[in-house]
């Protein structure tokens, strides 16, 4: 299966090695060219025991790769997981969704396909079924794009095993067609 990973930080990084360890092929998405350029040179931006030898052994197979760009990422995936950052917002308890607003905002015009965009990031309830109606206003009519929820559960120091070996999974879709797709680009960590 094809699947973009949009946003390289800790738990994009990882997701992304992880799903090519698994047998897809990935595309890796960030602003961030210096560490889109580390990250295509197998070098992990930040320490996680296991990355390293992950990240570049799938670069070197060609299972792997990374860009910045959103039309691109559209054009490749099937399913696009959304990585984005969601910090506290400066003197407030909320969170900052700007990130995933401008994914999904950047992502969405591209759409031209039938298309999963399943959102990992750690955000507030309500999210995403705001998000679900600035995906349908955003692409193209008739492109079939859907949005679900599958959040992460990673331990930081035990990352790749928890991708690679989940205790859990869990996913909030709004179709039978948004499970199955998901069931499938984890059916080989499921021995499925």
């Amino acid at each position: 299966m094809r699947i973009t990973v949009i946003g390289t930080g800790y738990l994009g990084a990882v997701h992304a090695a992880c799903m090519a360890e698994i047998g897809h092929e990935v595309l890796g998405v960030d602003v961030d060219t210096a560490k889109i350029e580390a990250l295509a040179a197998g070098r992990p931006p930040f320490h996680e025991p296991g990355l390293g030898e992950v990240l570049s052994r799938n670069v070197e197979r060609g299972r792997l790769r990374f860009a910045t760009s959103l039309a691109e990422a559209a054009e490749f995936g099937d399913v696009h997981f959304l990585c984005v950052g969601t910090p506290q917002k400066p003197g407030s308890n909320a969170a900052d969704l700007r990130h995933v607003d401008a994914v999904i905002d950047g992502l969405a015009p591209h759409l031209h396909r039938e298309t999963l965009v399943a959102g990992k990031s750690t955000v507030p309830v309500g999210t995403a079924a705001r998000l679900t109606a600035r995906v349908r206003e955003a692409a193209p009519v008739g492109a079939g794009a859907e949005l679900a929820w599958n959040p992460e559960f990673l331990r930081e120091g035990f990352a790749v095993q928890d991708t690679l070996h989940p205790d859990r999974l869990v996913v909030g879709v709004a179709s039978a067609s948004a499970d199955d797709l998901l069931r499938a680009v984890y059916a080989p960590m499921l021995g499925g």
